[in-house]
């Protein structure tokens, strides 16, 4: 059954690239990565790595909302969010790039990390997608726990600052 849903996984994905069986054989024999296309399947919104880990967590204590596809790349230290492909949108923040139509992001297979790449969340093969709305408010929420987190000043506090 698992073998099944990796296959289904694998499938998904490749169906991105422009021609799924050399984006397999990548997979397997090559480096383990491969360029996909966004904007046709699905979107990513990449945001730094601290915001999204945290936006995740968030996530995944709504037992309503299982997240979907997400990818880090811990040497760029960004987490990218795979959300249905919506040229309209408009997401704006700080350090967020929205990734769709005309752009490509390297991609490892779904059944282990390559290099920097490794899946927080692997795809499930059934197409299932970050909703868009919970999203967006797990980023809010995360970006205001942040923000809580930050130091209000970088200057020392005390006598000994002034």
């Amino acid at each position: 059954m698992h073998s099944v849903r990796w296959k289904q996984a694998v499938e998904w994905l490749a169906a991105a690239a422009t021609d799924p069986r050399a984006c397999k054989r990548e997979w397997d024999h090559g480096t383990g990565t491969a360029l996909l296309a966004a904007g046709r399947y699905w979107d990513v919104l990449s945001v730094p790595d601290r915001l999204g880990l945290l936006a995740l967590d968030i996530m995944w204590h709504d037992p309503l909302e299982v997240p979907g596809p997400t990818l880090v790349d811990v040497t760029a230290r960004r987490v990218g969010f795979f959300l249905p492909p919506d040229p309209d949108s408009e997401w704006v923040g700080c350090g967020v790039r929205h990734v769709g139509r005309g752009s490509w992001v390297a991609v490892p297979p779904p059944y282990r990390p390559t290099g920097r790449l490794e899946w927080l969340v692997p795809p499930d093969g059934t197409g299932a997608l970050h909703p868009p709305d919970a999203l967006e408010l797990a980023l809010r929420k995360a970006t205001g726990m942040l923000a809580v987190l930050a130091p209000v000043s970088a200057e020392p506090a005390g006598p000994e600052g002034r």
